[in-house]
C-alpha cells in the first residue's frame, strides 16, 4: 500500500470557504470582551475549536485564518523513499511500463505491488490514465431530406419487478417521426443486433444513417457489425437525439407508467400503441399527418 502524496495537494478537512473568515470574526469578538463560551455559542461551535483558533490568531489581527490541510504526515504502510525513487530511476532510464518495471523490482527482491508502481508513476507524471478504451472517430451528420437518412436509436432504463432492471429499445425516423420499440431484460451488442433486425422488419423505408449514443450496448462491436452507417452522439450531448428523447417521453407519458414493468406486458401492449402512433396520432412537428403518412409523402 502506497499513500505518499505530492508535495502541494491540499487535503483540507473542510471545504467551506467562508470558514477562515468566520474563524477570525470569532476570535475578534473574543478579543473585544466576549467570553470564549460566548462566541462558541454564538458560532455554534466547541469552546475547545475557539480556543485552538486564539491560538493560530496573530497579534495584529488578521482578516481570515486559513484552514490547516488534514494530509497525513507519514503511515506505517506507505513505500520507502529508496523504492519509490528506484521506481522512477527505472522508468526514465529504461522508459519501460508499469508491469516491466514490477517484475524488474521482484526480481531484485523487491516486494511491492503492480498497482502501487502504476499510482506512483502516474502521481510523477510519467504516464497517462487512458480514459477510453478506443477512440470513436466522428461521422458527419447527414441532412435530413426523406425518410431512413437519420434513424436515431437509444434505451430506456427502467427498474422491474424485485429490483430486475429492464431496458425499453427505441428507434426513431426523424424525417417521418415513424418508431418502433421493443423490452428487453438485456442491453447489449447482441440484443442491439436483434433489435434493429425485427425493426428492419417492419420499417417502411431503408435505413441510410443510424445514430446512437455512446452506450456499451452500441459499441465498436456493434458498429462493425450492423452492416450500416452508424454514427455516435456526441458525449454528454442529449439534444443529438432530441427526436428520440422526445419520443421516449411521450411513450412513458402514455403507455409504459400504466404498464407493469414486466418484458411481457411491455412487449404485448407495444404493438397496439406503435399503430396508434404510426398511423393514426398527429404530429404538430409533421403539419398535423401522421409518421406514416409523412412516409408516404416522400415517396410521392
Amino acid at each position: 500500500m502506497e499513500i505518499i502524496i505530492n508535495q502541494g495537494v491540499s487535503m483540507a478537512y473542510t471545504t467551506n470557504p467562508k470558514l477562515p473568515k468566520l474563524r477570525a470574526k470569532a476570535c475578534q469578538m473574543v478579543q473585544e470582551g466576549k467570553t470564549v463560551s460566548e462566541v462558541a455559542r454564538h458560532f455554534g461551535f466547541s469552546k475547545g475549536a475557539v480556543s485552538k483558533w486564539l491560538k493560530r490568531y496573530p497579534e495584529g489581527g488578521a482578516s481570515e485564518i486559513p484552514t490547516k490541510s488534514s494530509r497525513p504526515k507519514s503511515h506505517p504502510r506507505s513505500l520507502k523513499t529508496e523504492i519509490i525513487e528506484s521506481i522512477v530511476s527505472k522508468r526514465l532510464k529504461r522508459g519501460r511500463c508499469a508491469e516491466y518495471i514490477h517484475k524488474e523490482l521482484s526480481i531484485e527482491g523487491i516486494k511491492v505491488s503492480a498497482s502501487s508502481v502504476k499510482r506512483i508513476l502516474y502521481r510523477r507524471n510519467l504516464i497517462n490514465r487512458k480514459k477510453y478504451r478506443y477512440q470513436i472517430i466522428p461521422v458527419h451528420r447527414p441532412e435530413v431530406a426523406y425518410s431512413g437518412d437519420l434513424v436515431q436509436i437509444d434505451t430506456i432504463h427502467l427498474i422491474g419487478e424485485k429490483g430486475r432492471r429492464l431496458y425499453i429499445y427505441t428507434l426513431l425516423d426523424v424525417y417521418s417521426r415513424w418508431a418502433y420499440a421493443l423490452a428487453s431484460y438485456a442491453a447489449n451488442n447482441r440484443m442491439s443486433l436483434e433489435f434493429i433486425r425485427k425493426a428492419r422488419v417492419k420499417i417502411p423505408f431503408k435505413i441510410r444513417m443510424l445514430q446512437s449514443d455512446n452506450g456499451s450496448e452500441f459499441s465498436r462491436n456493434f458498429s462493425q457489425r450492423i452492416r450500416l452507417a452508424h454514427r455516435h452522439s456526441r458525449v454528454r450531448r442529449p439534444n443529438d437525439n432530441a427526436h428520440l428523447e422526445r419520443f421516449n417521453r411521450t411513450l412513458k407519458e402514455e403507455l409504459l407508467y400504466r404498464l407493469p414493468k414486466d418484458v411481457r406486458a411491455i412487449n404485448k401492449a407495444l404493438p397496439k400503441y406503435l399503430k396508434h402512433y404510426n398511423e393514426e396520432r398527429f404530429h404538430f412537428g409533421l403539419d398535423f399527418l401522421t409518421p406514416i403518412q409523412k412516409c408516404f409523402q416522400a415517396i410521392d
